[in-house]
């Protein structure tokens, strides 16, 4: 066909006499040397359903060194030739057709293969960009999807096609939402607030939302562009990422000697990870649950830059003989201090256990750093130290006033703390329990239906410990921009709807799982705030503010807390609750 082609186009007669003589030898001589030069040079190798554009390219070297063959032949035994330009002719149309018939014999199987599964789903791809386009011809090769649209908010896409699927404004899906089974977020650099106003869009119209990975899962090869995934509210919660200062990030660590107590937690293993990855000369994990020390270690072992030591201690930050130990050996520069009982319901339970491990640990880290010389201290500490409800909440209010006092008394090392509410994924979350009782069919167990909780994410929170930690100057309180509050009621209803399942309640009795409110626990507060009875400043950080807040000198704090250890030692539950009522005035105890 393309040997008769070229001749035609060529000399505008399908059958001009040079046909007849040029064209037999020519077609005869092109089916036994090209068929042989074709299986020689790998034509035939490549799997054809799974051929692309790159495969057109060698095709093309092929015909072209075949129409060069044909012509050096005729060159050579003198037969009759046809005009010049017919070789070019003759190389263009055999690329064509050759090329067209592998194309043609792709989509046959790809199409046959669809229709092979009964049961395709019918999706719209949300992101008409390079991941789109990506996860849409990876789609097409599984075979289980038909991509009914593309949707994208740029105007300037609407009414183009990828592949022949049209790309529409998201506007029209409330047209399309009784063909399309399944919305797939196809944007994996979206901003959060972004991705949270095209979630709640989708959801309204009752379709099921997935989403491509991250970006950096697909770019370390941890996942492909179809290993789609429900979307977590962890992806939803929170406010954009603020980019870190790089003047705060860094500075006080790089060949430092670091040293983090409750590096093993949900706080302490990020800041573990960050710090190492702004190479201190040594990192120093202090950790009471073996298990926990053993994870983090074996993690860090396998992104330790070269230089950096790492040591794993196994121990409590209240041993005062270890602390000193350990500052004085390795002359220990800068401590986070992250060990604590944080669960409000089992330091309620257990006062005396509470109080002791968060306000004795931090005391005797203090004492144990300013002995030795550490340069700085960083307490973690939480918004349930501001006007406390629980004996958790007092007992980190006892531990900032503790950080004060030994700030007033210090004249080498800087003793400072950061305040931040509550983190997304902590062992404590509401998050995990909620997805926990959502797999279990429900229901799920809410305090009140009006409380609500800030929310960060716990690298967002670590990296801005650690910049905060550049800024002290002795005796700081610094409070994190928390974001907008959370409705824990909207939470929960947001990820019975992200699970593709539904609420039952009054209203639909048939659904899938209901929210059950069972009172506020003793000591639980309807909301969280950050500050006592200070007025916050700004710092050079958008989302750092610092709090000169009240503190007791040290002369009557360090009596108060002696009878404290006396209370202690003697299991004196009653004792010690009324010194800490002492020393937190606001606390406002839960009556036993």
């Amino acid at each position: 066909m393309a040997v008769w082609l070229s001749f035609w186009f060529r000399l505008a007669h399908p059958l001009h006499p040079n046909f007849i003589s040029a064209g037999s030898w020519i077609l005869i001589s092109s089916l036994f040397i090209g068929l042989p030069l074709y299986a020689y040079t790998g034509q035939y190798k490549g799997l054809t359903r799974y051929v692309g554009s790159a495969a057109f390219y060698p095709l093309a070297g092929r015909n072209g060194l075949l129409v060069l063959l044909l012509a050096g032949i005729g060159v050579m035994l003198r037969l009759p030739m046809p005009p010049r330009s017919s070789w070019i002719l003759l190389w263009l149309l055999l690329t064509g057709f050759t090329g067209a018939v592998r194309f043609a014999l792709r989509d046959m199987l790809l199409n046959l293969r669809s229709t092979q599964h009964k049961q395709q789903l019918r999706v719209a791809i949300y992101g008409a960009g390079q991941a789109g386009a990506q996860l849409a011809a990876a789609l097409r090769l599984a075979g289980n999807h038909r991509i009914v649209a593309f949707l994208d908010d740029n105007p300037a896409y609407w009414s183009r096609s990828i592949n022949g699927v049209a790309i529409q404004p998201p506007q029209k899906l409330m047209e399309m939402e009784d063909s399309i089974d399944q919305a797939l977020l196809a944007i994996p650099s979206l901003p959060r607030s972004e991705r949270r106003r095209i979630v709640e869009g989708l959801q309204s119209l009752g379709i099921p939302v997935l989403q491509v990975p991250s970006v950096d899962d697909l770019t370390s090869g941890r996942a492909r562009i179809d290993a789609l995934r429900p979307i977590a509210i962890e992806d939803l919660l929170g406010r954009d990422e603020v980019p870190a200062d790089p003047q705060l990030l860094g500075p006080g660590i790089r060949d430092a000697v670091v040293f983090v107590t409750g590096a093993g937690g949900s706080i302490g293993s990020e800041l573990c990870r960050q710090i190492l990855g702004l190479f201190p000369a040594r990192l120093i994990l202090l950790e009471s649950s073996e298990p926990a020390l053993y994870a983090i270690e074996q993690e860090l072992c396998l992104s330790l830059p070269d230089g950096v030591a790492l040591q794993a201690v196994l121990g409590s930050a209240t041993n005062p003989q270890l602390l000193q130990r350990l500052f004085d050996e390795q002359a220990v520069e800068l401590v986070f201090h992250a060990a604590a009982y944080k669960h409000v319901p089992l330091v309620e339970a257990n006062p005396l256990a509470g109080l002791a491990n968060n306000v004795g640990s931090t005391d005797q880290v203090c004492r144990a750093a300013v002995a030795s010389g550490v340069r700085k201290v960083v307490l973690i500490s939480t918004d349930k130290a501001v006007r406390p409800t629980n004996v958790m909440g007092a007992s980190k209010r006892l531990a900032e006033l503790v950080v004060q006092a030994h700030s007033a008394e210090s004249t080498s090392t800087c003793l400072s703390m950061v305040r931040f509410g509550n983190v997304l994924g902590s062992s404590g979350s509401v998050v995990p329990l909620f997805r926990r009782q959502i797999a279990a069919g429900g229901p799920i167990t809410l305090t009140h239906p009006e409380i609500i909780r800030y929310f960060m994410t716990i690298p967002e929170a670590t990296t801005l410990v650690i910049q905060a930690s550049v800024l002290a100057q002795g005796g700081d309180v610094f409070l994190l921009d928390m974001g907008e509050p959370v409705r824990i009621k909207a939470l929960a209803e947001q990820m019975v709807r992200l699970s593709g399942l539904s609420l039952r309640d009054a209203a639909y009795p048939d659904g899938d799982i209901e929210i059950v409110c069972t009172g506020l626990r003793p000591g639980e507060k309807l909301y969280e705030e950050l500050l006592i009875d200070a007025e916050s400043q700004p710092t050079a950080h958008p989302l750092i503010y610092r709090a000169m807040e009240r503190s007791l000198p040290p002369h009557e704090l360090w009596p108060k807390l002696d009878a404290l250890n006396r209370a202690f030692a003697a299991q004196d539950v009653e004792a010690a609750l009324k010194v800490s009522a002492e020393l937190v005035p606001e606390w406002r105890r839960a009556k036993p």
